[in-house]
Parts: structure tokens; C-alpha cells; sequence
């Protein structure tokens, strides 16, 4: 595969890395602190240091198996240290709720910031009902100082741990509700990834830990496409930045979300076959995301190059590539070129008008714009007649009959069957709601 074009931001970091000998001075000191005006000489430190999922660091962080904390306001560590935890497998039930009649100003089908996410989460009775605290009521949520505190980290390279000092650091908290037993600290997104960075939640914590009694409950909410889900995380030490246990987990919408298999089934037996487009057949083994993409790209009204999307999102620069085609591959995302001349994708008119549908009708819109593409459709109705996918195998043998655009070689093919498993996996979950 062609070496993918460099980021602003890891050209800027590779820069810094070579002017300040910093793998140098980790390898003899294991720690180097960097300020934010040795940052702003080759770019924004609020771009250069915002990593919010494990895939977003430059290449040589990932080559050294470093990371980035901030410790005061203005100053950062470079260090070998585990920042990131990995989310774990969630279960598909969804917990139904509503918002209340009154309310005018929130629309179950039109939640397009996390802050909105956050108010419907509170005015449907999802909070209180996650968080066993029936009248909780919003706090201390915005930008602050955090505490004095230390902690110990976790040592990528070796079995061991580096102790961190932070001075009055700059936290963000999306939302924080009190109730009678607890303060709740929210830290949320839109945007579905493999990991997050536990510092969201740990400083807010060791934070709010040192001022109260109540126990604090560091809470993790993700809204995609109508599902609102929730995690509630400990800290089994609180002084033990890699001590995050999950407590609980629990997935809600304030759609309908009933999807019935015979609705499906009227799709396979309704739709013409499309012709096969000449675009890259689709390398994106998670349907979610590619949904998730087209969110990000519903919310910004420009073109968003390759690099915004990359930057804007828990996707590597390949990554950007594979789930952009799948976009396009479906008619949901197109692509130009901008001012610049770099190119730049945006949803069709079909995106935005698929986007703006409740839930129901959106991922039935979803399912028969798969399944208008002969491969897809004729693996399906074998679910439909035997009750199971076929193995990645059979796939192969029927990709190998089915022409489709640049999949010559059967390696290509093992690829791509995955991406044919995991969408049509993501139809049958829907019926499983």
C-alpha cells in the first residue's frame, strides 16, 4: 500500500520531536515536558495535543509508544504512558423512553451536537434512570481548573509506572448533575471508536473527588444514529490513573426502533439490482461507522477534506479513505475538489435527505441502499432462506462470479467479504433491536 500523506499535525510533531531531541531525552530522562509556546511555534496546541482516541496520535507516537498529558496550564509530558482504555463489547438491548409533550425545542430526529445529546438524554429520563438518582439537576459543567493532585500511569514499554504531577490544569466537563447520593461528571461524543482517553474522565474526577462527600461517578455517554449509550466507570484507585473499571452499561433511544424481518425481506424482494459503480468495492467492516461518518459530515455544511475527517474523527488516514468510498460506494458521500485543491467530501442531497428521516425510515433507507447491489442481495436472501450468514468462503466464491469493480484477486476478496459480513450482520442486529 502507497505510504499515506503526512498530517499537518504529525509533520508539526515530527519537527518538534527533531528540534528538541525529545526520544533522546525520554530514552535518558523517561519523561520530557514540552510548553504550549515550543508547541505554537509549528502549530495550535489545541490541535496539536488533542487526541481523544488512540488512532488520532502521530505516527511517531505510535512508533515510540508515547503519549501526551497536559500537567499545568501550558505545559504538557511526552512520556511512554497507557492514556487510552478500550471500550468494551456492549449488548444491543435498548431501553425505550420519550421526551416529555411540553417540551418544544428538542426533537428526538434532530440531535446534532453533543451538548443537545446530553439535554435529551436529561429531559427523557435517561440520566435518571442510568444513574438510579431520580432528581438530579445540572452543576458545575464548562471549562475550570482542575485540583493539585498526582497520580501514578502505567509504563508502555516496561512493567512499570511513572508518577505525574498536575498543577491547576485547564478540564472541560460536557455536563455535570448532582443528585441525592452522587455528582455525575458526563464526558460525551458522537462519535464511535475502539478507545477513549481516560484523562476526560480522571481529571474531572481527581477534581471533584478532593472537593465534595458525595461519591463522583465518572460517566461516558456516545450518541449515534438515535442510540444514546451509556457508561459508568470506577476508579478502584483513585490516585492509579489505569485503576478504570466499567461499572455499567446500558443502551436507550427516544425513537421507535422496532425493525421487523418481513420489512427487510419487502426490501430484497422490491429492489432493482443497481449497476456495480466504478468505485473501490468497500473496505469498512463496521456499517455503524460508516453512519457515524455521514453524521459528521450532516453537521458540517462545507466540503471536509481528507485530513479534517481524519482529525475530526477516530479514523486513520486509511481509515478516512476506506470509509469515505464506502460512503460513496452507497450514493451517501461524494467527493470535489476545494479551494485548495485537495479533495474534499460532503453528503449527497440522498445523505442529507436520509439523515434528516426518524430512525425507522432512516435505517430502512440504509438496508436498500446495501442491498440494491447484487452481492449484497444475493447473500441476504441465503440468511433469509437458511437462517445464517454463509462463511467467508462461500462469499469469496460468490464475489469471484459477481464483476465487481477492481476485486480481482482472491486476498482482495477475503478483505472485502468481511466488509459484505459485517453490513449485512448489521441488517439482521436491526430486527434483533
Amino acid at each position: 500500500l502507497m505510504k499515506s500523506k503526512k498530517t499537518a499535525n504529525e509533520d508539526a510533531w515530527e519537527k518538534l520531536f527533531e528540534e528538541y531531541n525529545i526520544i533522546e531525552k525520554i530514552n535518558k530522562d523517561g519523561i520530557f515536558q514540552i510548553s504550549a509556546d515550543q508547541i505554537k511555534e509549528h502549530r495550535e496546541p489545541r490541535l496539536m495535543a488533542k487526541f481523544d482516541h488512540s488512532i488520532n496520535l502521530p505516527e511517531i507516537f505510535h512508533q515510540n509508544h508515547l503519549s501526551i498529558l497536559p500537567i499545568t496550564r501550558g505545559y504538557y509530558v511526552i512520556a511512554p504512558i497507557n492514556t487510552y482504555a478500550k471500550f468494551e463489547t456492549t449488548h444491543r438491548n435498548i431501553t425505550h423512553l420519550s421526551l416529555p409533550d411540553s417540551i418544544e425545542s428538542l426533537s428526538a430526529t434532530n440531535i446534532p451536537t453533543e451538548t443537545i445529546a446530553i439535554n435529551c438524554a436529561y429531559a427523557s429520563g435517561i440520566l435518571s434512570d442510568f444513574l438510579e438518582e431520580p432528581n438530579l439537576m445540572p452543576t458545575v459543567s464548562g471549562r475550570m481548573g482542575s485540583e493539585n493532585f498526582s497520580f501514578f500511569i502505567n509504563d508502555t514499554r516496561k512493567d512499570g509506572k511513572f508518577k505525574i504531577e498536575v498543577d491547576s490544569s485547564q478540564i472541560e466537563i460536557d455536563a455535570a448533575y448532582e443528585g441525592g447520593r452522587s455528582l455525575n461528571l458526563i464526558e460525551a461524543k458522537r462519535d464511535i471508536a475502539d478507545d477513549f482517553l481516560v484523562r476526560q474522565l480522571y481529571y474531572p474526577y481527581r477534581t471533584w473527588n478532593g472537593r465534595i462527600s458525595k461519591t463522583v461517578r465518572p460517566i461516558y455517554l456516545v450518541y449515534s444514529n438515535g442510540i444514546f449509550m451509556l457508561y459508568e466507570y470506577v476508579f478502584k484507585n483513585p490516585d492509579f490513573y489505569n485503576s478504570l473499571e466499567l461499572v455499567k452499561q446500558k443502551n436507550y433511544s427516544i425513537e421507535d426502533t422496532a425493525i421487523g424481518i418481513n420489512e427487510i425481506e419487502e426490501i430484497v424482494h422490491n429492489k432493482r439490482v443497481q449497476k456495480e459503480p466504478e468505485i473501490p468495492f468497500p473496505q469498512a467492516d463496521s456499517f455503524e461507522r460508516v453512519i457515524n461518518l455521514c453524521e459528521l459530515l450532516d453537521g458540517n455544511n462545507s466540503c471536509l477534506t481528507r485530513e479534517e475527517v481524519t482529525e475530526n474523527y477516530a479514523f486513520d488516514v486509511r481509515q478516512t479513505n476506506y470509509y469515505t468510498d464506502a460512503g460513496r460506494y452507497l450514493g451517501l458521500i461524494d467527493k470535489s475538489k476545494n479551494d485548495s485543491g485537495d479533495p474534499c467530501y460532503f453528503l449527497t442531497t440522498e445523505g442529507h435527505r436520509i439523515m434528516r428521516l426518524p430512525f425507522r425510515e432512516r435505517q430502512l433507507a440504509f438496508c436498500s441502499k446495501i442491498l440494491k447491489h447484487r452481492i449484497f442481495k444475493d447473500i441476504f436472501k441465503i440468511y433469509l432462506s437458511q437462517g445464517s450468514l454463509p462463511d467467508r468462503n462461500a462469499i469469496i466464491k460468490k464475489m469471484a462470479k459477481a464483476k465487481l469493480y477492481n476485486v480481482g484477486s482472491i486476498s482482495t476478496m477475503a478483505r472485502r467479504a468481511s466488509t459484505i459480513r459485517g453490513w449485512l450482520n448489521w441488517i439482521v442486529e436491526l430486527t434483533q433491536m
